[in-house]
């Protein structure tokens, strides 16, 4: 009768342990959310630098479509892409940076407009994300870089196009810290594209 207790005391705690280890597993691998935040007003008096354009899907690698957190770790492997085990992205980073300039370009005073409102003669903006990553150059020192390539077309003729790279040093060296460069990073390539349509000659030769 004694060693019948102990064998039922001993399965008991058990599964005792065995419950606490998978609420504490559980916890442990939640993922916590990240996304650019709401886009700040801009400081000084925007400009509109054209009174309507379309502005396409950014589009870039396959490694962009989905809501992993990339990291490189440059001074040791550059060629190695690491993703945060317990953090993500609100939506895809492609995702983000589409809506991140639509909202710089509206506050500018321009007209954004989607593919399907487009009519003839509106400029098309179409956006190609090179490299959005989170890049250790030192275990304690890191940044967000972004590189894209923007293209202008006006009645599917080329009128222009940029390539446009920002890196903002991280405040941490995790996602959060990440999170908050590319942020940085992508609102200042946005600013940099409304200052390039400014110059682009959209009428027709």
């Amino acid at each position: 009768m004694r060693t019948t207790v102990t064998v039922a005391n001993t399965l008991s705690i058990l599964a005792a342990v065995l419950v606490l280890a998978g609420c504490a597993s559980s916890k442990t691998q939640e993922a916590t959310t990240f996304d650019f935040g709401p886009a700040a007003a801009q400081q000084a008096p925007a400009t509109a630098a054209l009174p309507a354009i379309v502005v396409m899907d950014a589009t870039g690698p396959a490694a962009l479509e989905n809501e992993r957190m990339y990291y490189r770790l440059n001074y040791a492997n550059a060629l190695e892409a690491r993703t945060y085990a317990n953090s993500r992205w609100a939506s895809n980073p492609l995702q983000m940076v589409t809506q991140r300039m639509k909202a710089r370009l509206s506050q500018s005073g321009m007209k954004v407009l989607s593919a399907t409102d487009a009519s003839t003669g509106v400029p098309l903006l179409r956006v190609e994300v090179d490299d959005f990553v989170h890049a250790f150059s030192s275990a304690g020192q890191s940044e967000g870089q972004v590189t894209l390539r923007a293209s202008l077309f006006s009645d599917h003729r080329l009128l222009d196009q940029r390539t446009f790279t920002r890196t903002t040093p991280a405040p941490s060296a995790d996602a959060a810290g990440g999170a908050r460069a590319l942020a940085a990073s992508t609102d200042a390539v946005a600013a940099d594209i409304q200052a390039w349509l400014a110059t682009v000659d959209t009428r027709k030769r």
